[in-house]
């Protein structure tokens, strides 16, 4: 019984060298086709995780925007309820009550501001993108399309409306 083992070459990806070759110049060019494998692997890896931490990158961002939309939607109920209490206070002529009120509003719309919240402009013509028309009525010398009242204020987050204004448009000559 012998201890000796046998050896057989062993191919690995891109071996292209016959066994017991010995030309320089065709190991030289086996080496040369290996590594140029191996170099558009590491790019294609390369590429991908690459494009993976843009993909990952993206979607942090939209789920991040997602959670301010969301908090937003929850406080503008309570900016709508500062509003009435104020308009409501003013009518009764309560300045303390007033100027409380109107400071827990500030501090809220400033806090709104820093997330990014911005109001919707309702000076001008009627945008169907960021108003929402609840009725029509004469202008009494305004334009047709243009906002005359606001009924509740519109908001957008960055480019995006999160609540759009509501409000009264003048309507045309013809409609009246």
């Amino acid at each position: 019984m012998s201890d000796e083992l046998t050896e057989s070459p062993v191919e690995e990806p891109g071996d292209t060298e016959s066994p017991g070759s010995s030309d320089p110049a065709q190991q030289l060019e086996a080496v040369t086709a290996e590594r140029d494998e191996y170099l558009d692997l590491l790019q294609r890896v390369q590429a991908d995780f690459e494009n993976y931490r843009k993909r990952a990158a993206r979607e942090q961002e939209r789920l991040v925007a997602h959670a301010h939309e969301r908090l937003i939607r929850e406080l503008l109920p309570i900016l709508d309820d500062l509003e009435r209490a104020l308009e409501a206070a003013e009518r009764h002529e309560e300045a303390q009550l007033v100027e409380g009120v109107k400071l827990v509003e500030r501090s809220l719309r400033d806090a709104l501001r820093k997330e990014g919240l911005l109001e919707i402009e309702t000076d001008g013509p009627f945008d169907p993108h960021f108003h929402e028309a609840l009725l029509t009525r004469p202008g009494d010398g305004a334009d047709p399309g243009s906002v005359l009242e606001v009924v509740q204020r519109g908001y957008r987050l960055g480019d995006k409306v999160v609540r759009p204004a509501r409000v009264v448009v003048a309507a045309d000559a013809g409609d009246a």
